[in-house]
């Protein structure tokens, strides 16, 4: 196992990490930008109305998102096992 293969093995890993991760976190800032906007036009400060509805927008991007992330993470270690048998050379 070459340096070559870890470092591309650990660049595709951060990668995956990123791409599946991305939806989510989108969703989140988003959600938070809006909720922060009304706050501040209305001066309302209550910090559960930061919470609940960046959990539902992120529990919605997780139902919707959910096929393509278990796909990417299916594909990444599928990747991962047919690299195996290489490895002992």
């Amino acid at each position: 196992m070459s340096a070559e293969m870890i470092v591309t093995i650990g660049r595709e890993a951060l990668m995956t990490t990123l791409l599946v991760s991305a939806p989510l976190l989108i969703a989140a800032l988003v959600i938070g930008l809006i909720i922060s906007l009304f706050q501040a036009v209305t001066q309302i400060n209550e910090m559960t109305m930061t919470f609940v509805p960046k959990i539902i927008a992120v529990a919605a991007a997780l139902l919707i998102f959910l096929p393509w992330i278990v796909n990417r993470l299916t594909d990444f270690t599928q990747n991962l096992y047919q690299l195996i048998p290489g490895l002992g050379t």
